[in-house]
């Protein structure tokens, strides 16, 4: 389970929460508009924990981002907007 990202808006740090019920392999990656990854917050193998993930988005232009976790065959993503 992904939390939702906490400020958002934001400028230029959000974090968000990972929930691992069991271990295994995770990624979790951000993208742009054009689907291109901009970041890639956590990849590989995780054990079983709640993990705090964070992004600094200062290198990267104000706009429309998603965040995508993936885990065990499920997926979920969640918009993220820069504000510079």
């Amino acid at each position: 389970n992904l939390s939702d990202a906490y400020p958002n808006p934001f400028n230029p740090v959000t974090t968000m929460t990972l929930a691992m019920p069991v271990s295994g392999e995770v990624t979790v990656e951000v993208y742009n508009l054009l689907g291109q990854v901009v970041a890639t917050l956590a990849s590989g193998y995780m054990e079983a924990s709640t993990y705090t993930l964070t992004w600094d988005a200062s290198n990267v232009p104000s706009g429309m981002y998603f965040v995508k976790a993936e885990f065990g065959g499920i997926t979920e993503t969640q918009k993220l907007m820069l504000i510079k």
